[in-house]
């Protein structure tokens, strides 16, 4: 947190409003009072029940500790999140990264998983797929998208009719979360490709009760469009950020063990210490790793402005359903 004060970044802290095996979320404001999003990354933090079974994984200082792991993943997601701003991706701004956090801009919105009931699926379903393909023209794919990391925003318009101004309402989609993100040369693209898709389909199935007629999208047939029409190939973007290949197969490792790690305990409940340690742990890796962290460069602070942004990670917290007239959220969904 000096360091983000330091470059004013950040000026007070607020709240945690999220937390889950891989990240906290908390609340921050910078001079102006503008409020702002503070993840940090616990990456490889499995928990204490185990640590035991998982030892060959951590033994080695540098590519199993969890700071480490930790900082790959927020260099990883603040080097896509500012990529992929840039080339107007509906995703929250990039402010600053530090060592396993990132400040990112908070977007009012609520997380797909908690909405209920929407007045046309048929057009959301549409425009996430729409997402979907044109992250793959840019030689990307996300690896976890579902309804934990889409945020959906409402944006109001006005248009005149013949009895006058009308109010439009359209509900927009706000993509997190990029630490698994992958190209679509990865040698296990099309599974990554295919699960994705499929996570959509499920859910509105399941949530809305809306199944596409459309079959697809498939991945042979996104391939194909990889690099056209003038997209940049933001797969690239990653290495020339300083982000080697060492540790981005560092980062798939724990991503992968994080997840073998859900599946067996389930999500995370209980008191937190026994899954994650105090707080005092966190200080003693943070002062052992600090060295070996130092050593893999940082991505420099964007200058966005971050002055609309992200509920991202959001739990569980009371929700006025009045503020979203087109959406029924549904309580702890």
């Amino acid at each position: 947190m000096h360091t983000y004060s330091t470059r004013k970044e950040v000026y007070s802290v607020g709240s945690r409003v999220g937390v889950g095996k891989e990240s906290d979320i908390v609340m921050v404001a910078d001079e102006r009072g503008v409020q702002c999003i503070l993840k940090i990354h616990r990456l490889g933090r499995i928990s204490f029940r185990t640590v035991k079974s998982n030892r060959d994984y951590l033994k080695n200082k540098q590519s199993g500790s969890w700071m480490y792991l930790s900082r790959l993943a927020a260099m990883k997601e603040f080097a896509f999140m500012k990529a992929l701003k840039e080339e107007g991706f509906p995703v929250p701004e990039p402010i600053a990264q530090n060592r396993h956090t990132i400040v990112m801009s908070f977007i009012d919105s609520f997380p797909l998983r908690q909405i209920s009931s929407i007045p046309d699926p048929a057009a959301l379903y549409s425009d996430l797929i729409d997402l979907l393909l044109r992250l793959a023209k840019h030689g990307l794919i996300h690896g976890d998208y579902n309804e934990f990391n889409i945020l959906i925003k409402e944006e109001t318009s006005t248009t005149k009719t013949d009895e006058g101004e009308e109010e439009v309402i359209k509900l927009v989609p706000i993509v997190i979360d990029f630490p698994q993100m992958i190209s679509m040369d990865h040698q296990n693209a099309e599974m990554y490709f295919d699960r994705d898709v499929n996570c959509i389909k499920r859910f509105f199935e399941k949530r809305f009760h809306f199944t596409s007629t459309t079959p697809g999208p498939f991945y042979k047939d996104a391939k194909k469009t990889v690099g056209k029409g003038g997209a940049k190939r933001i797969d690239a973007t990653l290495e020339a950020s300083g982000f080697t290949k060492k540790m981005a197969k560092d980062l798939e490792k724990a991503i992968q063990e994080q997840a073998a790690s859900k599946d067996d305990e389930g999500e995370l409940g209980g008191d937190e210490d026994e899954e994650y340690g105090s707080e005092e742990d966190d200080e003693e890796e943070e002062e052992s790793e600090e060295a070996a962290a130092d050593e893999a460069p940082v991505e420099p602070s964007a200058s966005g402005e971050g002055e609309v942004a992200s509920k991202s990670g959001k739990e569980n917290d009371d929700i006025d359903t009045q503020k979203f007239s087109r959406l029924a959220v549904a309580d702890g969904a």
